[in-house]
């Protein structure tokens, strides 16, 4: 069995993080073949244009780490009924220069965790928005918003709920099957 290595792209940089928390809880569910890899967005620079002609090499790295993934995950909460600006200046970064996109052609998918009432469904509507632009070809059902509530989901990705369980191994299940369409 080969190893299919899945970059994982967590919008939140909070301490506490429930998106974190349903990171682990899909790795969890997951095949021992898939090997995950958070991977750190907190400390770049904001993307500006000048970066292209000799870019950062924080942002090289970044890059780099895309180009070796197989397959991309995004849990991403809801800011403002968008994405947070810190995974949008990650994918841009890591989708510039114009021609040098690290993300074309890896399959991925969108999920996501919130307190609200609605999820995270319009983060993950703007999100799908920007990744189909960069060529990503993603996972379409099933959606996955996450009402969060205490004991849900704790820190080491176990999930309190035998239906939120289920639920999520429906989702890994067909996310593998995805992945290995493309891998």
């Amino acid at each position: 069995m080969s190893t299919i290595k899945v970059a994982v792209f967590v919008g939140s940089l909070r301490k506490e993080s429930i998106n974190k928390k349903l990171a682990l809880a899909v790795e969890r569910l997951a095949p021992k073949e898939l090997v995950f890899e958070h991977v750190p967005i907190g400390g770049l620079p904001l993307y500006t244009q000048d970066f292209d002609g000799d870019y950062p090499p924080e942002c090289g790295r970044l890059k780099q780490t895309v180009e070796a993934a197989d397959a991309l995950l995004f849990v991403t909460p809801e800011y403002n009924r968008s994405m947070p600006g810190v995974l949008k200046n990650a994918i841009d970064i890591a989708s510039r220069p114009w021609g040098t996109n690290s993300f074309a052609g890896k399959p991925g998918a969108v999920i996501g965790a919130s307190v609200g009432a609605t999820g995270t469904a319009l983060a993950q509507q703007h999100l799908r928005n920007v990744l189909a632009y960069l060529d990503v070809p993603l996972l379409g059902q099933p959606e996955v918003f996450i009402h969060f509530k205490d004991g849900l989901l704790d820190d080491q990705g176990h999930i309190g709920s035998e239906g939120t369980q289920k639920f999520l191994q429906g989702f890994v299940d067909r996310y593998v099957a995805w992945v290995k369409r493309f891998v």
